[in-house]
C-alpha cells in the first residue's frame, strides 16, 4: 500500500510543479488578455472612435454577467458538480470564444459590415437595465465597442471560472505540501501577465508602421489558445492522478442560499468584503487607464523608428531583463545561503534599474507602466511568510491603504507638475508605480488568509464566492465611472474634438486625470477607515487577525502532550 502511495504523480515534486506551471501559465495568458487594450486606449480612440465613456463601458463589461446574471455563483456550482478537470476545460473554451468575438469586433472586416449596422441600430435601450442605470450598452456607443463588450463579457465568465478552478487544482495537488509557496508562485506568474501585455500590445498594434489594433487582440487570442492546450494537458495529468489514488475528484461544498444568513450576519465578514471591493476597485480599473494617464501627464519625445530604441529587438531584450528581475527577486526569498540571497537581490536591483532605463529611452508610457508588478513579485512571498509566522494581517491592510492613497494623490497632483521635465517626471512615475504594485501585494498576503478566521469552516466556499461576487461589482462599476468622469471633467476637450478643432490623436493624450485619480484615492481613504474598523472588531470579537496563521511547533507540541 505504501509503495502505491509513493508512486502517485502528486508525490513527485517535478510532476507537482509541472502541473502548477500549466495552471499558472494558463492564468498568465488570461491576465494578458484581460488588459490587452489598456496600453492602446489612445489608439482605440483615434482608430475606432472609442471615447473614454465607450472605452470604460467596454472594459467594465468583463464582469457584467458575473455580477448581474450571477454567473460567478453558477461557476461555483459547475465546479462542485462537474469537478476541476471539466471546469478547467470549460473555462478555457469560454475564454477563447469571448476573445475571438472581441478580436473580430476591432478588425477592419467588422467595419462597414452588416453586423456593424445591426449593433449600431440595436442594443441602444435594454428594459430594466437602462432604468437601473446598469446597462452594458448605451445610445451612441460605437458598434465595435458594443460587440467587443459582448465578447469581453463571455471572456469574463471564463476567466473568473478559471480563477476559482486553478485555486482548487493547486489545493488538490499541493495539500499537505508547499501549498502557500505554490499559491504565491501562481500569483506572481499571473501578475507578470500585466507587464507582458503593457510591453507587447502596443508593439503588435504599431508593427510595420501601420496601426492595426486588432493585431494586439489577435496576439491575446493566440495566448488563450495556448492556455486551453495547457488546461487539456492538466486534464490528462489530473485524470492519471485519480486513477493512481483511486479517489473521486475532490469537490467544494456547494454554494447554499441557507449559508448566506450565517455569513451576512458576521460584522467581520462585511468589513473584509468591503475592504476587498474598495482595494481591488482602486487597482484593477486603474490599470486599464494607467498608460493613458501617463501619456497625458508626462512629456514623451518621438523616437526614430529605425533606431535601436524604436525597433522591436529592444522589446524582446527589455522583456528578457524583466524576467530576470522577476526570477531573481522571487528566488531570493527561498535561498538558504546568505551570499546567494544577496547576490540574487543585487542582480534583481541592477536588472530593475536597467529595465527602467530602457523604458525611459524608448519614450513610451506602456514600457514605463510595465514596471508595475515587478516589486510585487519579489515581496509577495515575504509578506505571505510574515503573516504566516508573525501575523499583523489587519495592520498590513491599513499600511496598504495608506500607500494606495499616497500613490493616487501623487499621480493626481505631483506628477502633472513634472510635465515638460523629461527625467524628473519619469522618475516620479517609476517610483509611484513600484510602490503601488507593492501595496497591491499586501492584500492577497493579508486579506485572503483572514477569511477562514471570520466564518465557519463549513461555509468557507460560500463566503469566498460571496466576496468574489461583491468584488466583481466594483470591477464592473469603476472602469465605467472613470470613463464617464474623464469625459465629464474634460468638457472643452470633448467639445473641441466634436468640432474638429483637435484631432482624435491629440485628444487621446490630452485628458486631465485629476478627478478620476482623486476618486480612486477616495476608495483608499474608505479602505483605510475600514482597516481601523477591522482592527477594533478583531480586538472586540477575538477573530485573531493579528495572530500568525502558523502556530509555533513548540506550543502545539505542549498542548498535544
Amino acid at each position: 500500500m505504501e509503495s502505491k502511495v509513493t508512486q502517485t504523480l502528486r508525490d513527485s515534486a517535478a510532476m507537482r510543479w509541472t502541473v502548477l506551471l500549466f495552471l499558472a501559465g494558463a492564468m498568465f495568458c488570461s491576465y494578458i488578455f484581460m488588459d490587452i487594450l489598456s496600453p492602446i486606449k489612445d489608439l482605440m480612440q483615434s482608430t475606432r472612435g472609442w471615447d473614454s465613456t465607450a472605452f470604460g463601458t467596454m472594459q467594465g463589461s468583463e464582469t457584467f454577467l458575473n455580477v448581474f446574471v450571477f454567473f460567478l455563483i453558477f461557476a461555483g456550482i459547475i465546479l462542485d458538480k462537474m469537478g476541476v478537470r471539466f471546469t478547467a476545460l470549460l473555462s478555457g473554451v469560454v475564454m477563447v470564444i469571448g476573445a475571438v468575438i472581441n478580436w473580430y469586433a476591432v478588425t477592419e472586416s467588422f467595419m462597414g459590415s452588416g453586423l456593424e449596422r445591426w449593433f449600431t441600430d440595436n442594443l441602444n435601450y435594454i428594459p430594466v437595465f437602462d432604468e437601473l442605470g446598469i446597462s452594458p450598452f448605451y445610445l451612441g456607443m460605437p458598434a465595435s465597442a458594443k460587440f467587443a463588450a459582448v465578447g469581453f463579457m463571455i471572456f469574463g465568465c471564463g476567466v473568473e471560472m478559471a480563477g476559482i478552478t486553478v485555486s482548487r487544482g493547486i489545493v488538490k495537488w499541493f495539500k499537505g505540501r508547499e501549498m502557500a509557496l505554490a499559491m504565491g508562485s501562481e500569483m506572481a506568474l499571473a501578475r507578470l501577465g500585466v507587464a507582458t501585455c503593457m510591453i507587447f500590445s502596443p508593439v503588435f498594434a504599431k508593427m510595420g508602421g501601420v496601426i492595426d489594433v486588432s493585431r494586439s487582440v489577435a496576439f491575446g487570442v493566440v495566448l488563450l489558445l495556448i492556455a486551453l492546450i495547457m488546461f487539456i494537458v492538466y486534464f490528462f495529468m489530473d485524470r492519471k492522478l485519480d486513477s493512481q489514488t483511486g479517489e473521486a475528484e475532490e469537490k467544494d461544498d456547494p454554494f447554499k442560499i441557507s449559508d448566506l444568513g450565517q455569513i451576512l450576519t458576521s460584522g467581520g465578514f462585511w468589513v473584509v468584503a468591503l475592504l476587498c471591493v474598495l482595494y481591488y476597485s482602486a487597482i484593477f480599473p486603474f490599470q486599464k487607464y494607467a498608460v493613458n494617464m501617463l501619456q497625458c501627464n508626462l512629456t514623451f519625445s518621438e523616437v526614430d523608428p529605425n533606431s535601436f530604441w524604436g525597433g522591436t529587438t529592444v522589446t524582446v531584450i527589455q522583456y528578457a531583463i524583466m524576467l530576470v528581475v522577476a526570477a531573481a527577486a522571487f528566488s531570493s526569498n527561498f535561498s538558504k545561503n546568505k551570499n546567494a540571497k544577496y547576490s540574487l537581490l543585487g542582480l534583481a536591483a541592477v536588472s530593475l534599474v536597467t529595465f527602467c532605463y530602457m523604458g525611459y529611452m524608448r519614450q513610451s508610457a506602456e514600457t514605463v507602466f510595465a514596471v508595475f508588478p515587478l516589486l510585487a513579485v519579489g515581496i509577495t512571498p515575504i509578506l505571505g511568510n510574515y503573516v504566516d509566522h508573525k501575523g499583523k494581517a489587519a495592520s498590513m491592510l491599513v499600511l496598504g491603504s495608506v500607500l494606495l492613497i499616497a500613490c493616487h494623490l501623487t499621480f493626481a497632483f505631483i506628477l502633472p507638475g513634472f510635465k515638460g521635465n523629461a527625467v524628473g517626471g519619469i522618475i516620479v512615475a517609476y517610483l509611484t508605480i513600484l510602490v503601488l504594485g507593492a501595496s497591491f501585494s499586501l492584500v492577497p498576503a493579508s486579506l485572503w488568509p483572514s477569511v477562514p478566521k471570520l466564518v465557519d469552516a463549513k461555509i468557507i466556499g460560500s463566503a469566498y464566492a460571496l466576496i468574489f461576487w461583491i468584488q466583481n461589482i466594483g470591477l464592473w462599476l469603476f472602469p465605467l465611472l472613470i470613463g464617464k468622469v474623464l469625459d465629464k471633467t474634460n468638457p472643452q476637450l470633448v467639445a473641441d474634438l466634436e468640432n474638429g478643432l483637435i484631432t482624435p490623436e491629440q485628444a487621446a493624450v490630452s485628458y486631465d486625470y485629476t478627478a478620476p485619480l482623486v476618486m480612486l484615492a477616495g476608495l483608499g481613504v474608505a479602505a483605510l477607515i475600514l482597516g481601523f474598523v477591522l482592527k477594533v472588531v478583531d480586538k472586540k470579537k477575538g477573530y485573531g487577525l493579528e495572530e500568525p496563521n502558523i502556530k509555533e511547533p513548540a506550543t502545539e507540541k505542549a498542548t498535544t502532550e
